[in-house]
């Protein structure tokens, strides 16, 4: 029997647990470079940023999701500026996607909604990312030009981005759930 107390427990041993998986598959990357001299990359973090939100739900995912993706951020010193936004727009990724798997009851179960939540939360990350990266281009002063050739380049890296934490995460979170329910651990979550 699990008490309330112990639930809270296994819920911050579980967000921390699923941090560190956020922040040690973000070094799994490959760096593109970037027309205004600023870097973008395909890597896997955003797989178990969505895996966070489907395992954790909303608020925890979304923490897991966001305390990774930032203290990586703080340890590349070509991300150290951004570790604030990182931590906020993954943290939304995770959350949009735990929200909408997690609503009218269906817990991360229903394959049709875990692949809108996933979809959902890559496209409020890209749509935050990519705002961001065009008012900082503005802001540093460089010319329109190469504002949009690095967003495009972007664009392209973080649709690839998406479309692999879309494609690993769901089948990923139904695999696990399914031997979660089995050995009866579900239920810690």
């Amino acid at each position: 029997m699990t008490t309330k107390s112990n639930k809270t427990i296994y819920r911050v041993v579980f967000t921390g647990v699923f941090a560190a998986l956020v922040f040690v598959s973000n070094y799994i990357s490959v760096p593109i470079p970037v027309a205004i001299g600023d870097v973008s990359r395909i890597h896997f973090g955003n797989i178990f940023c969505l895996f966070s939100g489907f395992m954790l739900g909303p608020i925890g995912g979304g923490l897991a999701a966001g305390i990774g993706s930032g203290l990586y951020d703080l340890t590349n010193p070509a991300y150290v500026a951004s570790a604030p936004f990182t931590f906020a727009f993954k943290f939304l990724l995770a959350a949009v996607c735990g929200w909408i798997a997690h609503s009218k009851g269906a817990n991360a179960e229903n394959q049709g909604r875990n692949i809108a939540a996933a979809v959902s939360g890559s496209i409020v990350y890209m749509v935050l990312y990519l705002g961001k990266s065009f008012v900082q281009g503005i802001l540093l002063g460089s010319e329109m030009g190469a504002v949009l050739t690095a967003l495009a380049t972007k664009l392209v890296t973080s649709s690839i981005n998406a479309a692999i934490a879309v494609v690993i995460s769901v089948p990923l979170c139904a695999v696990i759930h399914l031997a979660l329910k089995k050995t009866r651990l579900l239920g810690l979550f």
